[in-house]
């Protein structure tokens, strides 16, 4: 089943990156940049037409594509070329591949909520025996959380991941009544939950399950309830990309907490059993929900990919952008512009250090698999 899973992975980066190279090809041509080649696939060409001032190729191995921009990388003397453009252009062409990856999340989105019957909003329904920071002075039933600690709560979920960052006191701002309400220093211990005969409930790993001690309600989802959770699901994904990358820079995870290639794979895989066994013991249609859990799992990975790659690093868009900024401050005190080559040395530089993480990374993820 696994190689069904590494066949799933290789497809959808070939995807993702196929649709990252046509938002660059596209506001390439909307702006006038004369591009030389636009590949699906990479390696040898078994399919190419020239069409006009652009060969258009299909590659062997579908693992992405590319799209060459006349002058991407070194200086010409063509007026189209991209280095000779308005900076405003050029920055369009390099931020479009990023927009790209998240329009194809927020679409993956929007079809899988399309379905979405009921939804667990973050009003308050209810509270836990034991639950002690409640009444006027803390948390009442019908409050809408819209705060935790100063960070938003657009989804339910947005409570959960940031009920489990914080201590036991925390500061949350909740609308009640039409009202804004600031509540600060609520104590918010975590609780046992037990079930109706009073035994403890345990997870899958048997240990007993802990709650803030909050129930939330249930509501039914209307087209606009649907739209909303689709792009809320967008934003809290860049929003989870920020803060895995605080955590990073700060030291609160490491290198074997990341993941590449291997890594997404194996999640890859536990998601898709995961959705399998639950379909299987609900008697659910298991093929429907695996490939549910999929298309949500690849909305994430492209909407990742649009934050990563915009980030101020060498080979990726987000360098180049970089570069053009510097290239505009040195020009208003020079005016001279930066030559094209050197951005191709800085690029050659970043690739160099992005594939040597990766093979760190996958060495991780090998470790990991293996338990050590």
């Amino acid at each position: 089943m696994i190689i069904v899973y590494i066949l799933i992975a290789i497809l959808m980066f070939g995807l993702l990156i196929a649709v990252h190279e046509l938002g660059h090809f596209v506001a390439a041509k909307a702006v006038g940049v004369k591009v030389n080649e636009f590949a699906i696939g990479m390696g040898p060409r078994i399919f190419h037409r020239q069409k006009g001032e652009t060969e258009y190729t299909i590659r062997l191995f579908p693992i992405g594509g590319f799209c060459a921009m006349e002058g991407e990388e070194e200086d010409s003397g063509d007026p189209r070329a991209f280095g000779n453009r308005p900076a405003w252009q050029r920055l369009i062409v390099l931020a479009a591949g990023a927009f790209m990856n998240f329009v194809t999340g927020v679409v993956i989105f929007v079809i899988l909520f399309a379905g979405t019957t009921s939804y667990v909003s973050p009003v308050i329904a209810s509270f836990m025996d034991g639950f002690a920071s409640q009444g006027e002075n803390g948390l009442m039933a019908g409050d809408r959380i819209v705060e935790v600690d100063g960070h938003a709560i657009y989804l339910q979920e947005d409570i959960s991941l940031f009920f489990n960052r914080a201590g036991e006191v925390m500061d949350i701002t909740v609308v009640r009544d039409g009202e804004r309400v600031e509540l600060e220093d609520l104590s918010m211990p975590w609780l046992a939950m037990v079930d109706e005969n009073g035994n403890p409930v345990l997870d899958g790993n048997g240990n007993q399950v802990l709650k803030r001690g909050i129930n939330f309600t249930i509501k039914e989802a209307n087209v606009f309830d649907r739209l909303r959770l689709a792009w809320y699901n967008s934003i809290d994904t860049i929003r989870l990309v920020w803060v895995s990358l605080g955590d990073l820079f700060t030291g609160t995870v490491g290198l074997r907490d990341m993941s590449g290639a291997v890594g997404i794979v194996t999640m890859m895989s536990d998601v898709g059993t995961q959705a399998q066994e639950a379909a299987q013991a609900t008697g659910q249609n298991w093929v429907a929900a695996v490939a549910s859990s999929i298309a949500y799992f690849v909305a994430f990975i492209a909407i990742n990919l649009a934050v990563m790659n915009l980030l101020p690093i060498p080979a990726l868009d987000g360098g180049q952008i970089l570069f053009l900024i510097v290239d505009k401050i040195y020009n208003l005190f020079s005016k001279r512009h930066i030559p094209q080559k050197y951005l191709g040395y800085i690029n050659a530089a970043g690739f160099i250090f992005l594939i040597g993480l990766m093979i760190l990374v996958a060495c991780s993820d090998v470790l990991k698999l293996f338990g050590k």
